[in-house]
């Protein structure tokens, strides 16, 4: 299928056509005729599948069909006739025609550089990110252009809302990307109130991960006989990323492999994941010591510096760029080739969030993950979640000390034999044969800067 069997716009074809985009996505060729026809939808799809275009495309088709061109003319004519009166200009609430909500500053500037790119021949439509992060002077120069689209995470747009920067009385199109994770993230009443201050005639897509339990629950109040598509589960295979483990020691141990793994000859840039702020800027420090272009991105960060990061990231400055799960989420560089988990991911969810990032739109990616013994539960999890078993891997001269037992179906002939981690404390020297399960004493309590296995901390620095 081409994009023109779609039924797009001229201007939005041509803008397809210099962008290099030859044919749609699965998912863009069921949602986009779908948006068109003035459907509410529903969508699961994978990450990279091409979603952004999938609810812009045929919104902007809408736009570029409507009469922009007469109704500027009358703007223009009641703002010259107020000048005429002497009338003293003030703030109007802009009256956006299409909001989209996403989780995250990063993927609201995505979608907003996506617009922009789609939108590039349609002269009077302009797409507008109200942030966390930004100066609000900033943010109220662009309300003033009363932009027809607005990107924007659920908090800061709630600031403006309250203060009457903003109405929704002229809202046609409502987009929530990554429903799932503004939910997990804890904005579901700020979503709520944004939802119940736009027009009941709206057209609402919902994209997420998953639609069920409450992310199900909440799309089915908020749209109208919805078209439901998925695409994919969020447990899908990722078959173009080659998934592996590595089972480590302690913290030391951990450092040396991800040294050595990050001078992969074929790696040409890496998103290493932290599961703490904190351990994000440590461990970027670490590996800027040791040589490697490396730059930390997370919540804590001020908008200019993430931007910085991330451009940095994209110009190849940054090789590696060691993040947190809420601030890389949205992340789109095609030059990442690696995802290592440094820390496991609290949630399943997260892992196939994370190693999304590389294998994107199509290409072939690699996800390695660095795990402690007494993770291997978490390890099983994750399989059960994606259906997918994940292989044990070894490197010589990184073998890990301690063992443990495994079930007959983990073994490997030969060599380790990787366990289900339930022994975390194992001896370096013991002796145990094959399949005989190994007691040792207690290990010695973890010093400050030891390994840390902690959950990730709710972020909520995207508001």
């Amino acid at each position: 299928m081409t994009f023109e069997a779609l039924g797009l716009h001229a201007s939005i074809l041509k803008a397809l056509t210099d962008a290099g985009y030859t044919e749609p996505t699965a998912v863009q060729q069921q949602a986009v005729p779908a948006a068109i026809e003035g459907r509410d939808l529903l969508v699961s799809s994978q990450t990279g599948s091409g979603k952004t275009a999938a609810f812009m495309l045929p919104s902007l088709h809408k736009f570029a069909n409507a009469e922009a061109e007469q109704a500027g003319k009358t703007a223009n004519q009641e703002r010259q006739s107020a000048r005429a009166r002497g009338d003293r200009p003030r703030f109007q609430p802009a009256q956006p025609k299409m909001l989209v909500l996403t989780p995250t500053r990063e993927l609201a500037l995505q979608v907003t550089t996506a617009t922009d790119k789609y939108g590039i021949h349609m002269r009077r439509v302009k797409a507008v990110s109200i942030l966390g992060g930004m100066p609000y002077p900033k943010q109220m120069q662009l309300l003033s252009r009363n932009p027809e689209i607005l990107v924007a995470t659920p908090g800061r747009l709630i600031d403006h809302m309250d203060s009457g920067k903003i109405d929704f009385s002229q809202l046609e199109i409502l987009v929530l990307d990554e429903a799932d994770r503004m939910l997990d993230m804890g904005f579901i009443e700020d979503i709520e109130k944004i939802v119940a201050a736009t027009p009941a005639t709206r057209q609402t897509m919902l994209f997420s991960a998953t639609l069920d339990g409450v992310v199900g629950s909440m799309a089915r109040r908020i749209t109208r006989e919805p078209q439901v598509i998925q695409i994919a589960s969020a447990g899908n295979k990722h078959e173009n990323i080659q998934q592996r483990v590595h089972f480590v020691d302690d913290l030391s141990h951990k450092n040396r492999m991800l040294d050595h793994l990050l001078t992969d000859t074929t790696m040409d840039q890496a998103v290493v994941f932290t599961a703490t702020k904190r351990d994000a800027d440590t461990l970027a420090d670490r590996l800027n010591i040791a040589g490697f272009a490396a730059a930390a991105l997370h919540g804590d960060m001020h908008q200019g510096a993430r931007n910085r990061t991330l451009n940095a990231m994209r110009n190849g400055q940054v090789r590696v760029l060691v993040a947190t799960d809420v601030a890389a989420r949205g992340i789109d560089v095609p030059a990442i080739t690696h995802v290592f988990n440094y820390d496991l991911p609290k949630f399943p969810e997260d892992y196939v969030h994370r190693i999304g990032r590389t294998g994107r739109a199509g290409r072939n990616g690699l996800a390695i993950s660095l795990v402690n013994h007494a993770e291997g539960m978490n390890v099983k999890r994750i399989e059960r979640f994606t259906k997918q078993t994940i292989p044990v891997d070894v490197i010589e001269g990184f073998e890990p000390k301690k063992t443990a037992s495994a079930p007959r179906s983990a073994r490997k002939p030969g060599g380790w034999k990787p366990g289900a981690g339930r022994s975390a404390g194992g001896n370096a020297g013991n002796s145990a044969k094959p399949g005989q399960r190994t007691f040792s004493k207690p290990s010695a309590p973890r010093k400050e800067g030891g390994y840390k296995g902690d959950s990730p901390r709710r972020s909520y620095g995207d508001r």
